[in-house]
């Protein structure tokens, strides 16, 4: 382990030095200027790129300057030319590369790196829900009278598309209960960004699965919490779920769309992890993902059912073995994720991607992707138009009525705290793997209301998890009486 942190930071300081003295900042700045032709860096990409561009002298010399930067780049992390062209080939990928030159350029070389706009937006574009899950971090329930009209959401769409994001997530609530949800993800796949649906999947029947896949949707994410209707019926609040979202992953499995399964772990399904995997398996999707439990919205009252950071310790081995099975890609959206992949000769790029059997330089990409991505690689916008840094960070930071995007990503203080590892706190603040990981901002902010609080759900901050046990529960037991009857009264009514 040693040489794999000396390797990194040989590594991360090569392309520091390297991109962050004047003559390299003065050739980001003129790859960055707009002119006569355009976008010079779009422009000087699609030249490395080997495409056909008509263009002045600067911008064919910016793409010189994006084949050194790109070539130096790839010798230095390991990554071989041919790779790193057939990647940056698809048009997210570049958009992303583009999103992440500007950072450089505005920000210089940093771990975790700061970008100039987030490369995901999470749009819970909907309260409206059919279910009632006893953790919805949005607490879920009925359509709220403020929710964003059609036209607003596609002025929030151009928005989100100027500034340089590469993907929007519709999710909710249940965004397939908005009745515009198809205008708009069409409206959103027309403007360039890779559109993703997070649903409970109870509604998608064969003609949905195939209207989703007519308009140009990319990514479906579909919720199972149990290995059985028991299970995950319980855990979702009404009877016949299950079944409803076994089928409606079959209708996505058989339209050919790429599908992923969440799973939010609890002491509820913990133990089941192994055959939820094999469940999703059986079912012909290859993508697993199993989301941190964290308590806020109505889950805030259920916080006794979090998993000990032992067992999350041994979820995590769990996942990162199984991402050796050449037909199954298991993740999480905890940040511990990485710092157990790499020790297990994996590497863990945020919760997305991950990196098998690597030469060591490919830790300098985790610590510039840097684990915890809340308003530093993503960020939320919920039904009314507020932006959160994080879907299960109830912070106000801006409002897509009232700011642009950029403004908001770019002056925020609140998300410039999440962005400097150095104001965290516990054994976060001195762990070897704070870049990698920097543990879980929305559990610290959760159980403490201080985002830069000891993530209480990592096996090296055990006081803050006796911390969490003394406060917490007590409180939850009390509270989960009501959100149980509560989910009764919200599924009874829809």
């Amino acid at each position: 382990m040693v040489d794999d942190i000396t390797t990194t930071a040989v590594t991360v300081n090569t392309i520091q030095k390297w991109l962050n003295n004047p003559a390299s900042k003065g050739l980001l700045s003129f790859l960055c200027e707009d002119d006569k032709c355009g976008d010079r860096l779009s422009i000087a990409i699609d030249s490395y790129l080997g495409e056909e561009v008509n263009a002045c002298w600067k911008c064919k010399a910016a793409g010189k300057i994006v084949r050194e930067i790109l070539n130096k780049g790839g010798h230095i992390c390991n990554i071989q030319d041919e790779d790193i062209k057939k990647t940056f080939k698809q048009p997210y990928f570049k958009t992303g590369l583009m999103n992440i030159i500007r950072g450089i350029n505005e920000y210089g070389v940093a771990v975790p790196q700061r970008i100039h706009a987030p490369i995901v937006v999470v749009w819970d574009c909907t309260h409206a829900c059919n279910l009632g899950c006893k953790h919805c971090y949005q607490n879920a329930q009925k359509k709220l009278p403020d929710e964003l009209s059609t036209e607003e959401a596609k002025r929030m769409i151009d928005d989100i598309a100027e500034a340089g994001s590469c993907a929007i997530a519709f999710s909710g609530g249940e965004p397939l209960m908005r009745k515009d949800f198809f205008e708009l993800a069409e409206y959103s796949v027309k403007k360039g960004l890779y559109t993703a649906l997070a649903t409970n999947g109870t509604l998608i029947t064969k003609e949905m699965a195939h209207r989703i896949k007519e308009v140009g949707v990319g990514y479906v994410e579909v919720s199972i919490d149990g290995k059985d209707s028991e299970t995950h019926d319980g855990f979702r609040g009404a009877p016949g779920t299950f079944d409803k979202v076994i089928q409606g992953i079959k209708n996505c499995v058989d339209e050919g769309l790429y599908m992923t399964v969440a799973t939010t772990v609890s002491k509820t399904n913990v133990e089941q992890i192994p055959e939820i995997v094999q469940l999703v398996k059986s079912l012909g999707v290859s993508r697993i993902i199993t989301f941190n439990f964290i308590p806020t919205g109505r889950g805030e009252c259920m916080s006794n059912m979090d998993i000990t950071p032992e067992e999350r310790e041994s979820l995590l081995r769990y996942l990162s073995d199984r991402n050796y099975d050449s037909n199954m890609e298991v993740m999480s959206t905890a940040p511990q994720f990485g710092r157990v992949s790499v020790k297990r000769e994996g590497v863990n790029l945020a919760h997305f991607m991950t990196i098998k059997k690597v030469d060591n330089r490919a830790m300098a990409l985790c610590e510039f992707i840097g684990g915890c991505a809340a308003g530093r690689f993503y960020c939320c916008v919920r039904p009314n138009g507020d932006i959160n840094p994080c879907v299960f960070i109830p912070i106000k930071v801006g409002n897509v009525r009232e700011n642009k995007l950029l403004d908001t990503w770019h002056n925020s203080p609140v998300l410039d705290t999440l962005r400097d590892r150095d104001q965290v706190k516990g054994h976060c603040a001195t762990c070897e793997n704070k870049y990698i990981c920097g543990g879980c901002r929305a559990r610290a902010y959760a159980y403490f209301g201080d985002l830069t609080a000891a993530d209480p759900g990592c096996i090296n901050n055990m006081d803050a998890w006796s911390d969490v046990v003394n406060k917490s529960y007590e409180v939850a037991d009390k509270s989960l009486e009501a959100v149980n009857k509560n989910s009764k009264e919200i599924t009874s009514s829809s």
